[in-house]
C-alpha cells in the first residue's frame, strides 16, 4: 500500500534516470497523470500512456535524454509538500526553481500547472514537486 503516489512516481522517475531506462511504470491516479501533462508541456517527458492491467490502471512513461551520452533531461525531481507537512504560497510567494531554469509543480484551484503559469493567472496554492 502507497500513502504518498506523488512520491513514489517521482522516486520512479528518479531512479529510471539513474540508469538510464526508455520507460518507467506508475500506478495511476489523476493527480500523477495531470502532473505528467505538466512535465509534458514543460518538456521533460517524451510522452506516456494510460493502461489497464488485471483492473489496475498503469501509466507508462517514455522518459527523454539529450545527446549522444544520453544524459537524461531530468536532472533533479524534489518533492515539496508531503502528506505529513502541506506546504502552500500565494501567488505573490511562489518560488521560482533555480532562478527560473528549473520549474515548480503547483496544484492550484485551476488545476495543477507550473509556476509560471499560476503567476500569470495570480493564483496559489499547495507546491507539489520541483524539477529541473
Amino acid at each position: 500500500m502507497i500513502n504518498d503516489m506523488i512520491s513514489d512516481m517521482l522516486t520512479r522517475i528518479r531512479n529510471a534516470n539513474l540508469v538510464k531506462h526508455q520507460i518507467v511504470q506508475v500506478p495511476s491516479t489523476k493527480m500523477t497523470l495531470n502532473i505528467l501533462y505538466v512535465l509534458k508541456e514543460e518538456g521533460f517527458i517524451y510522452e506516456f500512456k494510460e493502461i489497464e492491467k488485471r483492473l489496475r490502471k498503469y501509466i507508462v512513461i517514455s522518459l527523454k535524454y539529450k545527446g549522444k551520452s544520453k544524459s537524461p533531461v531530468i536532472t533533479e525531481l524534489k518533492r515539496i509538500s508531503k502528506p505529513g507537512l502541506r506546504v502552500y504560497a500565494n501567488h505573490k510567494e511562489l518560488p521560482k526553481v533555480l532562478g527560473g531554469i528549473g520549474i515548480a509543480v503547483i496544484s492550484t484551484s485551476k488545476g495543477v500547472m507550473t509556476d509560471k503559469n499560476a503567476r500569470y493567472f495570480g493564483v496559489g496554492g499547495e507546491v507539489l514537486c520541483y524539477i529541473w
